[in-house]
């Protein structure tokens, strides 16, 4: 065999292997995307990616007891007054994760809480049985609270 063919084989197999690796990341970073509904049932986001950044939108909630409908929800505890009059429903609320493949998690998002109109940072995973965990927190990840999802 020649030098030339060798230098060639070898450099496919790098080639190939590089973009195999590649490719799982980006098979296991995109394992967040979807639609997920909260464990109590009474909430259910899109998440999606734009670029490298993952984000969720909400796509339903339970509304029980109320007179308004759901598209009639507005965000009007936001403390941007200009805010105020956004629709809840097709509002993002998490934005800025990023997977980290060393952990299998997504980090350094931003989670906001229209419930309180208050912005938290976030971190996600996948755990064994499937749930996605998202974690709200201030600054240290023990002091926060964690919402359980299921793939729907």
């Amino acid at each position: 065999m020649s030098y030339q063919f060798l230098l060639s084989f070898f450099s496919l197999l790098l080639f190939v292997g590089n973009n195999s690796n590649s490719t799982r990341t980006t098979v296991a970073s995109e394992m967040i995307c979807g639609k997920w509904q909260t464990e109590e049932k009474n909430l259910t986001v899109q998440v999606y990616k734009v670029d490298d950044e993952f984000k969720a939108k909400i796509i339903w909630f339970s509304n029980k007891g109320e007179t308004k409908k759901m598209e009639e929800w507005t965000d009007k505890k936001n403390p941007d007054p200009v805010l105020r009059t956004r629709k809840i429903l097709g509002m993002n609320v998490l934005e800025k994760l990023v997977y980290s493949p060393e952990s299998n998690s997504w980090e350094d998002g931003i989670i906001y809480d229209a419930k309180n109109g208050r912005h938290w940072n976030s971190s996600a995973y996948i755990d064994k049985d499937g749930k996605l965990k998202v974690k709200g927190y201030w600054h240290f990840k023990f002091i926060g609270k964690t919402m359980t999802f299921i793939r729907i």
